[in-house]
């Protein structure tokens, strides 16, 4: 008996151009104006909802590319990474512009940099790719959510304060639920580097035999 081929993987998942693709490179594309509103151009409002719908569009990308059957390998890659820049920077031009505590966005800033930095090492040891959790996707919803809202709400005019309340309801469950993914991805992350170190040493392993009939078997 012969030992069945492995499935071919997907082709589809090689695309590159796709509309969640595009959706996902825009978002990023439109990072450097929310910094040059907030700051070249001194327009506070118009900068907190450009950061506003770019958070909130953030689920249009994987609601389209699964609705549509565009899942692709680079989207997998890229949305996570889009996630990371614009929460990083929204962020950190929010610190510098003073409308939200420091322990605040320390706090969100901290967790974005120990959750990247993971994911490059993971990478880097040969991990498998970990898919993103829904907790961590609804923290960092909130997280968008909150931070444009502390934003608006920077100022002393009567109409920002309603603002202030809503952005620290958005905020405190938004980075207690991003620290829950955080701390949930440990267990996901050592076996991730199990198998992709196993698959390895699977592929390593494999070597070319004579049957004595002028065929060859690939033993593992």
């Amino acid at each position: 008996m012969t030992e069945a081929e492995p499935a071919a993987a997907d082709p589809a998942l090689g695309r590159v151009l796709t509309f969640p693709n595009l959706v996902t490179a825009g978002r990023l594309a439109c990072v450097p104006v929310f910094v040059w509103l907030l700051f070249g151009d001194h327009r506070q409002t118009a900068a907190a909802i450009l950061l506003g719908v770019l958070g909130a569009t953030d689920w249009v990308d994987g609601f389209v590319a699964r609705r549509w059957h565009q899942v692709s390998t680079l989207g997998k890659v890229l949305d996570p990474i889009a996630d990371r820049v614009l929460v990083l920077t929204g962020v950190s031009s929010i610190i510098v512009a003073g409308a939200v505590p420091v322990w605040l966005g320390a706090a969100t800033v901290a967790r974005e940099v120990l959750v990247s930095g993971a994911v490059l090492l993971l990478a880097a040891l040969g991990a498998e790719r970990i898919d993103v959790l829904w907790v961590g996707k609804a923290g960092t919803f909130g997280l968008m959510f909150a931070y444009p809202t502390f934003l608006l709400a920077h100022g002393h005019a009567g109409w920002q304060h309603p603002f202030a309340i809503l952005a620290w309801v958005c905020a405190i469950p938004g980075l207690a639920l991003a620290w829950v993914a955080a701390v949930a991805y440990l267990p996901r992350s050592r076996q991730a580097l199990m198998r992709g170190r196993k698959a390895r040493l699977g592929v390593g392993s494999e070597r070319v035999d004579g049957n004595g009939d002028g065929t060859m078997a690939v033993t593992r």
